[in-house]
């Protein structure tokens, strides 16, 4: 950290003033061609707005010029401040604030475009591309002045203001006054270095360390969220090709034992008892696998499994889902079938309805599934976990839920992801 290297009283004598030195070097090179760009198109503005400011009527030319420039800022700033925040970003260390997308070009510009974070690297490169002429003049003006101090008694005259310096023994005070200031310098190089490293993690690492702890988190929900379903997804296999497997041979050995026991046995009655709990017992094991992940919803897709749901619900259910074709991500299909499926039971146990309607369709990169029922509404998520946990649960996937529940119903909940 550049600040805790200025508040080493050591700063002199360590290896901190050159690493300030380099990092505004390299600053300076990258800001070069931003700020060039940048005052190409600044430059119609500023001879329109001297034109009003000496009272003359601005030609046509330069406001067309103006539309122009400011039309190419709005469609090429954030194409070129992203990869300079990526860029500044590695330099520093931070950490990237934006979503992980895997759309096409289109869609990834479209999302960027709306990003806060995009706009704020589209500010910090016109902070730079503003600060390039300064930091190259002032870098200029301060090497010439320590140079020509340091190496004035060697110039046989030089011109300092008003005041004309002869070289040899009278300009050794100005000597002085060079080796007296390089140490101001080299605090002044690090102060302007550590200055841009703390604007670059305002305006590139986000607003504060909540938000970094905030993004973080999000993250690891969604990490654990995912973790969960694959251990599910374990737990569902090892029962369907494990204890299922086995427990359906043990049915089928109590039964021909059941068969080949003659009826008047002692032993037939516990036997006939052993092989209807067995089979029971596979009813209770297939809807438990069931349960876990529906085999339908892993093979078919979130449609079909749908219907599945809709066939068994005790409420009847339509459902409206030709909008969807092909296959959707499995963190959106599996947070929908579980949202849609704690929904229905919900409907069945509290809204007293006669009908529910269930839509899925796709609104852009967005897929949005609509549970609607003629209940008696009323629902509210502090009366129970039911709502609340589909709430974290569609938030953990990055999806957003509303519900609209008015007293006398209708019951509408909307899960965007």
């Amino acid at each position: 950290m550049l600040i805790d290297d200025l508040k080493d009283r050591r700063y002199l004598i360590t290896a901190a003033p050159w690493r300030s030195l380099l990092h505004l070097a390299v600053t300076a090179v990258i800001a070069a061609p931003i700020g060039f760009g940048f005052w190409i198109l600044l430059l119609p503005w500023l001879v329109v707005g001297q034109e009003i400011t000496e009272g003359r009527e601005p030609r046509a030319a330069g406001v067309v010029l103006m539309l122009v420039s400011a039309a190419l800022f709005a469609v090429a700033a954030p194409a070129v401040a992203l990869p300079l925040a990526a860029l500044e970003r590695r330099r520093l260390g931070l950490r990237a604030p934006h979503r992980p997308l895997t759309s096409g070009p289109v869609a990834w510009f479209t999302a960027r475009y709306r990003e806060e974070s995009t706009w704020r690297a589209v500010a910090y490169a016109v902070v730079l591309a503003l600060a390039a002429p300064l930091l190259w003049l002032g870098a200029a003006l301060a090497v010439v002045l320590q140079v020509v101090l340091l190496l004035s008694p060697w110039i046989a005259e030089w011109q300092l203001g008003d005041l004309v310096i002869h070289g040899g023994p009278a300009s050794v005070p100005f000597q002085m006054l060079g080796l007296a200031l390089l140490p101001v310098m080299l605090y002044l190089t690090g102060a302007v270095a550590a200055l841009h490293t703390a604007l670059a993690r305002r305006l590139l690492g986000g607003a504060d360390g909540l938000r970094h702890q905030l993004t973080e988190v999000s993250l690891s929900r969604a990490r654990l969220v995912d973790a969960f379903d694959a251990e599910r997804r374990r737990i569902e296999r090892d029962l369907h090709d494990g204890a299922q497997h086995r427990l359906t041979s043990l049915t089928l050995q109590l039964g021909m034992a059941r068969l080949d026991l003659p009826g008047d046995s002692p032993a037939a009655e516990p036997l006939g008892r052993a092989h209807d709990q067995a089979k029971e017992l596979m009813v209770v094991l297939r809807d438990l696998v069931h349960g876990i992940r529906p085999q339908t919803l892993a093979d078919v897709g979130l449609p079909a499994a749908l219907w599945e749901l809709a066939a068994n619900s005790p409420v009847p259910v339509t459902i409206d889902a030709d909008g969807i074709t092909g296959r959707l991500p499995e963190r959106v299909e599996t947070t929908a079938y579980f949202v849609a499926a704690e929904a229905l039971t919900n409907v069945a146990k509290h809204a007293h309805a006669t009908s529910v309607r269930l839509g899925l369709a796709r609104a852009g990169e967005t897929v949005v599934l609509e549970v609607l029922d003629d209940g008696r509404g009323g629902a509210d998520p502090a009366r129970g976990s039911g709502l609340t946990g589909l709430a974290d649960r569609v938030s953990a996937a990055g999806g957003k839920l509303l519900l609209a529940s008015p007293p006398g119903g209708p019951t509408l909940l909307r899960v965007e992801l």
